[in-house]
């Protein structure tokens, strides 16, 4: 069932499901090692908070943490399907009732709100089976809290009864969290990411199947101001948030861009501009260990995502190109930003690269053989990429705070 509305409650502990990697037979191991890792980097924050491991979830025992905030930083990890906040009982079925009527109390529950019970017996040596513990628990239940009434298909509230060697675990809140697979465990990804609204949620969805991933920015400093470059780092910020930490290289692309503006070719700029940023991003995912690169583009949205234009821009990197959103729907890539933390940066109006050389008409057929012999007349283009490529500087975002790795005085400290 979905979030129970409730007063501020006092649990014990936090039961962790793993997702989809549970059914990838030897790579479970190596899978729940890194939930492990990622968990317990973001529990330096709870000092008091012990961890618990047990085949196919995890046990936080609070020791007194707050469990909401504990919650809301869990809920990104990815490997993770769903969040429990539980309550600890003894193996007697007097404190088992006792600990079910202070839970259901607890709970801000309206006249003619319906239960049930759901016990399962997991330690067979417990002297009651789940069917009598249902009805051992869910009688006191009923007699303690006036106005509730019990319906075993479909009730408001589902109270479950985990009877294990350990304890007895009494919850009923099932919190969705990221799911997907532990961050890292399918190797690392250069990301494009710009100031619009997809390629954030491109590297959500990259780091949910498993991708480690790094950040490339391109910017055209003066055309752009400063504050774009703080609004992707501030995007990047928020990414770190479910990675523990991202790296950010920025690109200076200024002499890259100027040169493709002489050719007299403005329909074709888009695609120009964006194969050289292909080339530059598969420079540093060489140099930083990446074997693919993401970029947030999604079919037929704007004129350099159509499939010939993404065929021709595509071909300038000899990488795997991955697109985890090419067949969304605009409003549903809006919907996931939102949820994701990203959207009211991303539409804050500072311009990126990009959206300064949009020409008129733009191609939507672009000819490989006419843009190659283009970017063959531009002698200077390698020198210019290998230039870019040298003065890239990459910082370390981690939430609340940067390890900072840039020289560039510009950047403000207060960004971070």
């Amino acid at each position: 069932m979905g979030r129970v509305e409730q007063r501020k409650m006092n649990y014990d502990l936090l039961l962790l499901r793993f997702g989809e990697f549970t059914l990838k037979g030897k790579n479970r191991a190596r899978f729940e090692k890194a939930v492990l890792r990622h968990v317990r980097a973001l529990l330096q924050a709870f000092p008091k908070a012990v961890i618990q491991r047990e085949f196919g979830r995890l046990y936080i025992v609070l020791n007194g943490e707050s469990g909401e905030e504990m919650i809301k930083v869990l809920q990104k990890v990815f490997g993770i399907t769903s969040i429990s906040p539980v309550k600890l009982a003894k193996l007697d079925v007097e404190d088992i009732a006792s600990k079910a009527v202070a839970l259901m109390q607890e709970l801000d529950l309206p006249e003619g709100a319906t239960f049930k019970v759901n016990a399962r017996r997991v330690w067979k040596e417990f002297p009651h089976s789940s069917h009598e513990l249902n009805h051992l628990v869910g009688a006191p239940v009923l007699r303690s809290c006036s106005g509730l009434k019990v319906n075993v298909r479909e009730p408001d509230v589902e109270l479950r009864l985990e009877v294990r060697e350990q304890g007895a675990y009494l919850f009923c809140e099932v919190i969705p969290a990221a799911g997907g697979y532990p961050l890292g465990t399918n190797g690392k990804a250069m990301l494009l990411l710009s100031g619009g609204i997809d390629s954030p949620v491109a590297a959500w969805s990259a780091m949910r199947r498993g991708l480690e991933v790094e950040c490339v920015h391109f910017y055209s400093y003066p055309y752009t101001s400063e504050r774009a470059k703080e609004k992707v780092i501030d995007l990047a910020k928020v990414l770190s948030g479910y990675a523990g930490h991202i790296r950010l290289h920025l690109v200076p692309f200024t002499e890259v861009q100027t040169a493709f503006t002489q050719t007299r070719q403005e329909n074709l700029i888009i695609t120009l501009m964006r194969r050289a940023m292909l080339r530059i991003a598969t420079r540093l995912a060489e140099k930083e260990g990446a074997l693919a690169l993401v970029t947030g583009d999604s079919l037929g949205q704007v004129a350099s995502q159509t499939l010939q234009s993404m065929n021709v821009i595509g071909r300038a990197t000899n990488l795997p190109l991955l697109r985890p959103l090419v067949m969304m729907d605009k409003n549903d890539i809006i919907d996931k930003a939102k949820d994701i933390g990203t959207y009211d940066l991303s539409i804050l109006p500072y311009e990126d690269c990009c959206t300064l050389f949009i020409p008129k008409s733009p191609a939507t057929n672009p000819n490989l053989w006419v843009v190659e012999k283009i970017e063959a007349s531009l002698r200077e283009l390698p020198t210019l990429i290998d230039e870019a490529v040298a003065k890239t500087e990459t910082i370390t975002l981690k939430p609340g705070k940067a390890v900072k790795g840039l020289d560039d005085q510009t950047i403000n400290e207060d960004w971070f």
